[in-house]
Formats: C-alpha cells, structure tokens, sequence
C-alpha cells in the first residue's frame, strides 16, 4: 500500500520515479511565524501554515494561552491559512491547565523562551516521546535570564514561573537552533541586550523572520542579538515549501535507477541545505534555481536524478547541518552502490527516538547491513535490501526514511506506525503513490 498512511504501511519496491510536486509549508518557519504573531500587536495572516500535527500544537498551545486565531483552512498544501489577532509583547494569558505540545520539542522549547518573561506560572508538558527529550539547554539560560523554570531530571513537563527578565550573553552548548530561538524571544521581553553565540551556524529562520514582524536583529559571525522590550508588528506572510519534506523526495530520486523529481516552491534557506552537497557527493545529479525570496526566505525549484551510487562519509562538523536528514542518508546508503559513515552524532539519541539504535535495528530487519556505533552508524550498500518489518519506533523522520529504504527491496516492506509521519507531513504515503511511474 502506498495510500493515505496508516498505523501499517506496506511500502512495495519502485522501478522507477518521477514527477513534479509542491511540498507543505515549512514546519519550522510556521512555528516562528505562529509564535511572532501571538507576540504583535495586529493581525499577522500566515498563509501555506505548515499542515502536520506539530505546527497544529503550537496553535493549540497559543489558544491555551489567550491567543486568538480566527480561521484556518486547508488541508490543501497551498491554501492553508492561519490568521492570528496577536497579544501584544507580554500579552499571554495564564493558562486553567497544562499547556501540551504533543511531539512538538520547537513548540515548547520556543513558548519557554516567551513564557519565561510572563509573570505567571505555567507548566508545560507533551506525549511520552516529548516528555523524554532534554530541557537542561533552555532552562539553564532562561534562568540565568531571571526566571525560574524546573522540570522532571531535566525533562518535560517544564515548569515556568515567569517574570521580570535581563538581558544576557550566552553560547550555546549545543548546536541548536531551537535554543538559539528559544533565548532571542526571551529577549524580546528583557531588559537590555540579549547575545547568542554559537561554536557552529545553525538555520537561521528565527533571525528572518523577527525582521519582517519589525526587529532590529544584530549579527557578527556566529553571535546574533536583539534589544529588548521590542515591539512586534502584526503582518501577512506566506511560508515557502518545506525543505525538510522535499529531501525525502531528494533521496528517493538519487536512490531509484532512472528517477528524477522535480520540486517547485521550496524553501532554499543556505542554513538548510547542506544535503544536497552531500547527494552530489553520493553521486546523485543536483540543481536548484531561485525564483525568489519568499518574505526574506530564499525559495525556488529543487531537482534530483538518480546517478550511480558511491560510499560516502559524513564528519562531526557536518552533523549540526545535517541532523534532521540523516536518517534519509542511511536510507541511500542501503541502495545498491551506496555507502554512509556518520561519526559524532550522538544529538541522534535525543530525538523523537533513539535515532541510532531505532533506524539501524529498522534498517536491519529490511535486510541492510548496517551497525550502530556510539555516535553514528555504517551502512554499507552491498546487497540490496530483502523487505521485511521496520518499526518506526513513533518517530516522523524514521517512517519516511524506512520507506525511502523500502524502495529498493525485493519484496514488499511493512513499516510498523507509519502514522507517524502526520506529525511533519500528512500527505507523505499519497504523494508516494503519484510518484510512482
């Protein structure tokens, strides 16, 4: 079945691909654009609202919290659109209960930075994978901020008491741009200024955006700052395709003999496309062309054919910019011809699951050779896959890229809670089908 996706997907092997599409919106710029907008004084209208599960928590949690969001429509990728009659800066409700961001790690990461300024107490929680994730990498700074946070040995529910805040300087531990993101809306609120560095860039999508909602954001090197109190204004903007949901395309095309996919309207943000270096070095044909900026995010049509394969290795400095897509490359590297080393990506463990141990066990029961290692995993392309079970073990990223993998079998593969994919990408099994020549 390559259908509507359900709890079981049984993926059959593709001869070929092809094909032209339009991704949804892109879930990282939809939280941020959800978010700004809760923050501003006037309507901001959010058109192509990113439509999978996580981005529908952060409206849900905005509600929670006062915020009033007049319409929605969709589920049509294009048409979806969210207006939001902002709060102004400070402007959030206590919440009667526990705010729930579901699966989504940007959404409560994001609203502790916001919440962190508002002098009320909040808890904020999520389903069992978001209650294992770290928090540690928010509360220490928030806290150093003037608010007070605690949480469960680090983890969700996260506890918020909120207040008066002071601009900091702080360099993140861990390359994350769901912190960086997390500090510069705090900062919107404290007094004086709020510094952020990094040891590596990551995507730069909270930096944009505050500019279109009217904030001055200073950047020298890998540091960026904002002064605050800072006013945000309402206004409309539209979300580019995202590039996140197009790489599953990516891979698929660079895996499959004879393949070729076109993708229009995509996001073409520099701070997020780092894998389509590596699929050239993988061997893969790739080409990108701008049409335009797509309110100060670069957007265009993305196209991947399929070339012969080659081993390819991955280093810890290319990790941070390749963190959501790794799982796609294991998937390549289980085609015939391919290959894939990945060393210091223990940030992989942290995630909607272990996405070491829970890809390599899924990869191998397709029949990959594949093998965990402490910080990352070798897949080598040698054989091409049986079919079998894979267990996406609840996580969006595994299901995709186990179906990407699937491809390439001999026989038919069923993914165990493929559902999951609803979580970034609804539509993932039913644009699978029209691919399919």
């Amino acid at each position: 079945m390559d259908g509507t996706a359900a709890t079981n997907v049984v993926v059959e092997p593709a001869s070929r691909l092809g094909g032209h599409l339009v991704c949804p919106g892109d879930k990282s710029i939809s939280h941020r654009y959800a978010l700004l907008g809760a923050l501003a004084t006037g309507r901001t209208t959010i058109t192509r609202y990113a439509t999978g599960a996580d981005c529908s928590s952060t409206l849900k949690c905005l509600r929670t919290l006062g915020v009033t969001i007049l319409n929605q429509t969709g589920p049509d990728v294009a048409e979806s659109i969210v207006e939001i009659d902002g709060c102004g800066l400070g402007g959030l409700s206590e919440a009667n209960t526990s705010v729930d961001a579901g699966n989504s790690a940007t959404t409560l990461r994001l609203l502790a930075g916001i919440l962190a300024a508002h002098p009320f107490r909040t808890t904020l929680t999520g389903d069992p994978s978001l209650r294992r994730r770290p928090m540690d990498r928010v509360i220490k700074p928030l806290c150093a901020m003037g608010a007070q946070l605690s949480s469960e040995d680090g983890c969700p529910p996260l506890t918020i008491n909120g207040g008066t805040l002071r601009g900091i300087e702080w360099t993140t531990a861990v390359p994350s741009a769901q912190v960086k993101s997390a500090l510069l809306f705090a900062g919107l609120h404290a007094n004086g200024k709020t510094t952020v560095r990094e040891r590596i860039a990551t995507r730069d999508h909270t930096e944009r955006a505050l500019a279109l909602f009217g904030i001055e954001v200073a950047r020298s090197g890998l540091a960026v700052s904002v002064k605050g109190p800072a006013a945000l204004r309402g206004c409309a903007v539209k979300v580019p395709g995202d590039f996140s949901s197009a790489a599953g395309w990516a891979v698929a095309a660079a895996a499959i003999p004879q393949s070729k996919v076109d993708i229009t309207d995509v996001g073409l943000n520099p701070t997020r496309t780092a894998l389509l270096n590596v699929l050239s070095r993988a061997g893969a044909i790739v080409s990108t062309e701008l049409d335009r900026h797509a309110d100060g995010e670069p957007c265009g049509r993305l196209t991947v054919a399929h070339r012969n394969l080659r081993p390819i290795v991955v280093s810890p400095s290319e990790v941070p910019a390749l963190i959501d897509e790794l799982p796609l490359l294991a998937a390549l590297a289980t085609h015939r011809g391919g290959g894939l080393t990945v060393t210091g990506a223990s940030e992989l463990r942290t995630k909607e699951s272990d996405r070491i141990t829970a890809l390599v066990a899924g990869l191998r029961a397709l029949g990959a050779n594949a093998t965990e290692q402490p910080d990352g995993f070798i897949i080598v392309g040698d054989r091409s896959l049986a079919g079998g079970t894979a267990n996406a073990a609840a996580d969006h990223r595994l299901a995709i890229a186990f179906a990407v993998a699937a491809l390439g079998a001999e026989g038919p593969s069923t993914i165990l809670g493929a559902d999951a994919v609803d979580v970034s990408y609804p539509g993932f099994f039913k644009t699978l089908a029209l691919l399919r020549t």
